[in-house]
């Protein structure tokens, strides 16, 4: 029988499991396919295999001509300047001296960690893990507090509730197909999210799900200046909302419970502490103001009616109010989960099977499936961190550009530390934060930055030390994502691209150079790693009740499913059965009295309507009349894999496709495919224009994807126009509140116009290359 001339091999990324069939002889990618406990493949299991070897992977290190040149001058030319490709042992001697250099000048908190990203969706080869554990080593960094996806929620919930863990406030979808007869989905849950999981997806079931639960006779209810954020096969009610107005609404739903006596006034008595306050504020008992259906209409744009209509849908049956995170992105954010918790309150029905709140539903793909309780995740420990400072992180500019200063933040001060060094592994920092002409100038202050990539993305054209990492398909590792019933063998594919290498190969040399390699590698290879932390895990899952297979035996099977239990706990039933949450009244706090002794203006004790720096009803929409939206694409994740053929192919005349109503397209005389200027007073990029109707876009909105990498028409100038469409140039870098110093992406108003005359893009250009130093 002839041997095989290709071989297959299993690995996986946060959009899903796949199997990958490449050459023998060649070491070629042939095909990709998916794996058969997945229903559903993610088409952009195909993209990476694409790009693995793409013109755009970084063969080697390489420094920026100033840095190496004039040991370590010229800041300001970060972006602009060429690169100098180096060896090795060239490039790690210039980290090591950085790294030295940096914490002699302004100790170990003047290096910033705080490194932020999906990197990759296994266990050991999380850049930012093994970039932490390093740095912890080193005497320590400065650190993030928080995340960009529900940062907001992340700190406030903590004095609603008495808990963070807010992916894990999700009432699952058999709940929701068995008990809820209405959801009502504040910001939607838009199928384009499922298909990605931080840890890894497994199951693309969450179509399917929809599904079953329109079969059900739930009826769905989609709050949302864009009807899509609900699949339409599910025949969802569309209210095309006023974006940034939610907790308007929520309130006027409130009121409307309120007056129409359908409060359950039993469960906001034995359950929750403050109601009767936050009901005076309904009222208007606080302020004159009654928040009813007409004052909501008049602040949403919807009519009073469907506000009042819809309060008494959801106060005569089982009912479920799910708020996105995108929602929660805003300007007062911690506002709408508040308003949120305390609406299910009102309706009476938290802790009953498929009634109460949701957060997130449907945000990645596993938050709302069936999952097991008590899975261990095989872990690669961080170690300590001997610093203890950490700032907000949508608020990294105010680190870079204010040193020795403070800010404000969950009842505190915060002293912003002096910043010598940037240390980026796994992330797009010119992706996930925001104001990006303010970002630049913030980059250009420290004196070294150094990033791990696989490609000549923005990070590494805006670094002074660019090393080359490698992909998930070029290492094994396992994937064992917080929503998964699985466990997940990703073997490695292919050998490394060029003198790329594993990050924690790099950390693991440097620290060697620095006299701390035992303590950072412990002696172990990667396969012995990912025996050691298999069988850690396994230990745990066994005194927890389940049985996984030896890890040999794991390995060779390519995965590990945890088995469901026959029934699962609906959230906080136990604590609508008596036992007290970890706030302190013990109860769902309405009203909460450690937030009312911060006396933050901008985040009150209860809930409430604080009007949006800049929104379609204020006094900035004159001057710019459209409200950007931002959400996450269909064709990559974020900002990965911008470079592959999927994501250019969704382009519109080479840029991020931007969603423009056709009514606001007629008044600036737009049509299919022109490229526009996007602008308001941070900034300005181009994009192409898709025009729609109100039908699916609310008149005085606009859409972008975000995630396209940055391209400044002059690299490094501050203020310059972004030719590619990313929108992180207009949106602003305010923290949503000084309880949570959140991003607040979705508050943003912008104007548009034609532009005739576009320049090319050349955000996948290679950076110009110099002379070859040893």
């Amino acid at each position: 029988m002839a041997a095989r001339r290709t071989r297959s091999a299993q690995t996986a990324s946060h959009w899903g499991v796949y199997r990958v069939e490449t050459d023998r002889e060649t070491g070629e990618v042939v095909s990709t396919s998916g794996v058969p406990f997945d229903p559903d493949p993610s088409p952009i299991q195909a993209a990476l295999p694409e790009v693995v070897k793409g013109r755009l992977r970084i063969d080697r290190p390489y420094v920026r001509e100033g840095y190496l040149r004039s040991g370590g001058a010229g800041r300001k030319q970060r972006g602009a300047e060429p690169f100098v490709p180096v060896s090795w042992d060239a490039a790690l001697d210039l980290v090591i001296d950085a790294l030295l250099a940096a914490r002699a000048a302004g100790g170990n908190e003047s290096l910033y960690g705080g490194s932020y990203g999906w990197a990759s969706a296994g266990r050991l080869h999380h850049s930012p893990s093994v970039l932490k554990r390093f740095l912890g080593l080193f005497g320590g960094y400065t650190d993030k507090i928080g995340n960009h996806s529900f940062g907001a929620a992340l700190g406030v919930m903590p004095y609603i509730l008495g808990r963070s863990d807010v992916s894990r406030l999700v009432v699952p979808w058999p709940e929701v197909v068995a008990n809820t007869r209405l959801f009502v989905m504040f910001g939607g849950a838009s199928l384009k999210n499922a298909q990605i999981d931080s840890g890894g997806a497994v199951n693309h079931d969450n179509a399917e799900w929809f599904r079953r639960a329109h079969a059900a006779g739930v009826g769905m209810v989609c709050v949302s200046p864009y009807r899509h954020d609900v699949p339409d096969e599910v025949a969802p009610e569309w209210l095309p909302i006023r974006p940034n107005t939610d907790v308007a609404l929520m309130l006027g739903l409130a009121h409307t419970l309120v007056v129409e006596g359908v409060v359950d006034r039993e469960f906001t008595h034995t359950h929750c502490t403050g109601y009767a306050e936050f009901e005076r504020y309904l009222t208007g008992g606080e302020d004159g103001v009654a928040k009813d259906a007409g004052w909501a209409a008049g602040v949403t744009g919807l009519p009073a009616a469907t506000i009042e209509t819809l309060a008494r849908r959801m106060a005569s049956t089982r009912t479920l109010v799910n708020t996105a995170w995108a929602v929660q992105r805003a300007h007062h954010g911690e506002q709408a989960v508040w308003a949120t918790v305390a609406l299910a309150a009102m309706l009476g029905q938290i802790g009953l099977p498929g009634g109460g709140f949701s957060l997130g539903h449907g945000a990645m793909s596993g938050i709302a499936l069936p999952c097991p309780a008590g899975i261990p995740r095989p872990t690669l420990p961080l170690g300590p961190n001997p610093v203890a400072a950490k700032i907000p992180v949508g608020r990294v500019h105010e680190l870079l550009l204010r040193p020795g200063e403070t800010m404000e933040h969950n009842g505190r001060l915060i002293r912003l530390p002096p910043t010598e060094l940037i240390y980026s592994a796994g992330g797009n920092p010119f992706h996930h934060n925001l104001n990006l002409n303010r970002f630049v100038t913030a980059w250009q202050q420290p004196r070294t930055v150094i990033v791990h990539e696989p490609w000549w993305s923005p990070p590494a054209k805006f670094a002074d030390i660019v090393l080359p990492s490698t992909t998930t398909m070029e290492r094994n590792d396992i994937a064992a994502a917080e929503h998964s019933r699985y466990w997940i063998a990703m073997q490695q594919v292919l050998a490394p691209y060029a003198q790329a290498r594993n990050d924690i190969d790099i950390f693991g040399e440097l620290a060697e150079r620095l006299g701390f390699g035992a303590e950072y590698h412990c002696g172990r290879t990667e396969m012995q790693w990912l025996h050691h932390m298999y069988d850690e895990a396994r230990a745990c899952a066994h005194d927890r009740g389940f049985d996984p297979p030896e890890f040999d035996e794991f390995w060779a099977s390519g995965s590990y499913e945890f088995p469901m239990p026959a029934e699962q706990v609906t959230l906080l039933a136990d604590f609508r059965a008596g036992q007290a949450l970890n706030t302190p009244s013990g109860k769902i706090e309405l009203v909460s009295e450690v937030i009312r002794a911060f006396g933050y203006d901008d985040c009150p004790p209860h809930p409430t309507w604080l009007e949006p720096a800049e929104w379609l009803g204020g006094p900035r929409a004159a001057r710019y009349p459209l409200h950007l939206l931002t959400n996450q694409p269909t064709h990559r994740l974020h900002s990965q894999l911008d470079n592959s053929t999927l994501s250019r192919a969704a382009k519109v005349s080479g840029r991020e496709a931007i969603l423009i109503n056709a009514e606001d397209a007629a008044r600036r005389d737009l049509r299919d495919g022109d490229v526009v200027r996007v602008f308001n007073d941070r900034g300005a990029f181009l994009a192409g224009v898709r025009i729609v109707g109100s039908d699916t876009l609310l008149p005085g909105v606009a859409q972008i994807p975000t995630g396209a990498w940055y391209d400044p028409w002059e690299p490094g100038v501050a203020g310059t126009l972004e030719k590619h469409g990313n929108p992180n140039v207009v949106t602003s870098d305010r923290g949503t509140s000084r309880l949570t110093q959140c991003p607040a992406a979705q508050t943003c108003l912008i104007e548009i116009e034609r532009c005739d005359t576009p320049p090319p893009v050349t955000a996948f250009d290679l950076p110009e290359m110099v002379d070859e130093r040893p």
